[in-house]
């Protein structure tokens, strides 16, 4: 027993011992297929180097490849250590075709061929007299297996063959060495090709790149060339003039970072690299800096030239200078926004009417100061028409086709103003999900409103300071500032000189404001206006509602014009439309007693009361400035001390010949 197992133990023993050796050896071969490819061996070198490693395998094989011509109908042997040289010369050329022999039927199919034995296997049938089977057995030939070699674009390279001298059929083995054979020897060809293909490529390449660059440089157009995967070869003269780059500078690394505004970099990375990678021509819209620094928008165009079988050789990418058009744009979307906002302030036209001569002092600092870029703070009561001026100054300035921008500062969460006011970079706090212009942005060329000034949060009076001294904005998340040309008119119904003292405005802002004050006069010191005023919302009103006010009662007239108004023109405004929604008939009238308790003086026409409320008056405002030794503002000013705007109290001295002088003596 154990006699007549030894030799077969044996025998199992080496076929284990070729099984394990063979991949190996097959693993050196490919190694050294792909180190000869590398190095720049020629094609027959590799692929007789490979027909060795597989002949290395059996002393019984006689490996060969063929490769096709470039029209696939032929085949010629390019290696074959073992091949017998008579029948190498007897196979060139070998014909694609059905039935002749395992290659040039393989070849023809696509598909692996096995013949076990020549002898008898009809698909020789086909061949010519020097390639016939008789001639093949002559060279010791018996057996012919035949893989085809075939790219990834289904084209015929060739075949890979192993010739046997007896008759036999493939084993599992055999059949994976046959693989394996093969796509070494396929990996070989197409790389030879790709080489081949890439180095005639390049030779035409710089052939015809001297040339196009001579005419790349001539036009005024920025043009960069970029490689395949998108870096920068080549830059024109006009991108090195505007740029002030050298070309060195164009095919460093960080080129596209010191070319290009750092937000578009990383804004456009994806989409430039899948515009790369899809080989199509695309465009971006970027910023590129200028050599002083400054960024200017550019519509850059990106043209693939291909060479053959559509091979991407070079990117021609084209800048525009759109600018213009992009802040043009921009302009547009921010005046439609103040459009927007714009559309319900219709009706705050009333404010303007009158023809009373505190009225008409404005109006003469209005003309005056419209037309020039000044700074104007405009002091007044709730409700005076403070907006009204702010948009007549800006509908008579330079600037009134550009956009008229309203910020009410109250509206506003402390938290939030910053933002507001100068914008926002995607990320810069929680919530700031995507980029936001700021309000100053909104209105760059033209006028920007600030309703309430004296709201305004301590660190954003800081900001607001920088605006109008460097006339730039730095929106929050972001470092780079942006240059701004805009008009400010700003609004408050407080005391800022009071709001300074106190700590609570800061001194150097509110002296940028004050370039320009105008003061709104209270409707109480317009009693003259108040007729046409109520006519016109009279009349405005009635429309609305449907009907027909054809008069107004002397009784409600003389009403409306002995009223305080501490809600001015705005109070009067909702008391008209009130009273024209319950009137009955033609008649306008007003319910007195929506109007009683708060009146300051009678009507018009008993002029006794109002001698004894300017009387009580002059009591009231000589007693605070007796105690204030004639200072009307600050802390211990008579104006604090009457709870009134500085202006006011100025307003009423002088309406009643009031001498502050008289009082800075007393103890």
């Amino acid at each position: 027993m154990s006699t007549s197992a030894d030799p077969i133990r044996r025998e199992s023993d080496t076929d284990a011992d070729a099984a394990r050796q063979a991949p190996e050896s097959l693993l050196l071969a490919a190694r050294r297929t792909l180190e000869m490819i590398a190095v720049g061996a020629s094609l027959a070198d590799i692929l007789t180097n490979l027909c060795a490693a597989i002949d290395a395998q059996s002393p019984d094989i006689i490996s060969t490849i063929l490769l096709a011509d470039s029209d696939g109908r032929q085949l010629r042997p390019v290696a074959g250590p073992r091949v017998p040289r008579g029948w190498a010369e007897a196979i060139t050329p070998l014909t694609v075709g059905p039935d002749i022999g395992s290659c040039g039927t393989a070849a023809y199919l696509k598909e692996r061929v096995i013949i076990s034995d020549i002898a008898s296997d009809p698909r020789w049938s086909g061949a010519p007299p020097s390639q016939s089977r008789d001639v093949a057995m002559s060279y010791g030939l018996r057996a012919a297996w035949s893989e085809p070699l075939i790219s990834k674009d289904n084209e015929l390279l060739g075949t890979f063959a192993m010739y046997y001298s007896s008759p036999r059929t493939p084993s599992n083995r055999d059949l994976r060495l046959i693989d394996d054979a093969a796509q070494i020897a396929l990996i070989a060809i197409e790389g030879q090709r790709s080489q081949t293909a890439l180095r005639t490529a390049l030779r035409e390449l710089e052939s015809s790149e001297r040339e196009a660059r001579g005419i790349v440089d001539a036009i005024p157009q920025t043009i960069v060339v970029l490689s395949p995967d998108g870096a920068a070869v080549y830059a024109n003269r006009s991108v090195l003039a505007y740029t002030g780059l050298t070309m060195d500078d164009v095919t460093a690394a960080d080129f596209r970072t010191r070319m290009f505004h750092p937000e578009d970099v990383a804004r456009l990375g994806d989409q430039r690299r899948e515009g790369l990678a899809r080989g199509v021509p695309f465009e971006l819209e970027q910023r590129a800096r200028r050599h002083d620094g400054q960024y200017r928008w550019f519509l850059v165009q990106y043209n693939p030239v291909r060479g053959e079988q559509e091979r991407t050789l070079r990117w021609y990418a084209t800048g525009t200078d759109i600018d213009d058009r992009k802040r043009a744009e921009e302009r547009m979307r921010n005046e439609n926004l103040a459009l927007r906002e714009d559309i319900d302030r219709s009706s705050m036209f009333e404010e303007i009417v009158g023809s009373s001569p505190a009225l008409q002092r404005v109006l003469a600092q209005v003309a005056k100061v419209a037309n020039t870029d000044s700074t104007v703070l405009i002091l007044g009561e709730t409700g005076t028409g403070k907006e009204l001026v702010a948009r007549a100054i800006h509908k008579r300035s330079r600037r009134s086709s550009r956009a008229f921008i309203r910020v009410n500062c109250p509206a506003i969460p402390a938290s939030l103003i910053a933002s507001e006011l100068f914008g926002h970079e995607k990320g810069a706090f929680t919530g700031a999900l995507q980029r936001r212009l700021g309000r100053f942005e909104a209105a760059d060329g033209g006028t920007i409103f600030l309703d309430e000034i004296g709201e305004l949060p301590p660190e954003t009076q800081i900001a607001l300071l920088r605006v109008l001294q460097e006339r730039e904005i730095e929106r929050l998340g972001s470092s780079h500032p942006i240059t701004v040309d805009v008009r400010v008119v700003a609004a408050t119904n407080r005391d800022l000189e009071t709001a300074v003292e106190r700590g609570g405005f800061r001194q150097d802002l509110f002296y940028r404001l004050n370039v320009f004050p105008i003061r709104i006069p209270p409707l109480r010191e317009r009693v003259d206006d108040i007729p046409v005023l109520a006519q016109y919302l009279i009349e405005r009103y009635a429309k609305q509602a449907g009907k027909s006010m054809r008069t107004i009662r002397k009784q409600t007239l003389e009403l409306l014009q002995a009223y305080d108004w501490p809600g001015n023109v705005r109070e009067l405004q909702n008391v008209i439309e009130r009273a024209v929604i319950l009137c009955e008939g033609e008649t306008f009238a007003v319910d007195e007693s929506w109007l009683k308790g708060k009146p300051s003086h009678a009507p018009i026409s008993t002029g006794r009361q109002v001698t004894t409320l300017a009387e009580g008056e002059r009591a009231l405002i000589s007693a605070a400035l007796a105690q204030s030794r004639g200072r009307i503002s600050g802390r211990s000013g008579a104006a604090a001390k009457l709870g009134i705007p500085r202006q006011t109290l100025e307003s009423k001295i002088k309406a009643l010949h009031i001498d502050t002088l008289a009082f800075r003596g007393n103890p």
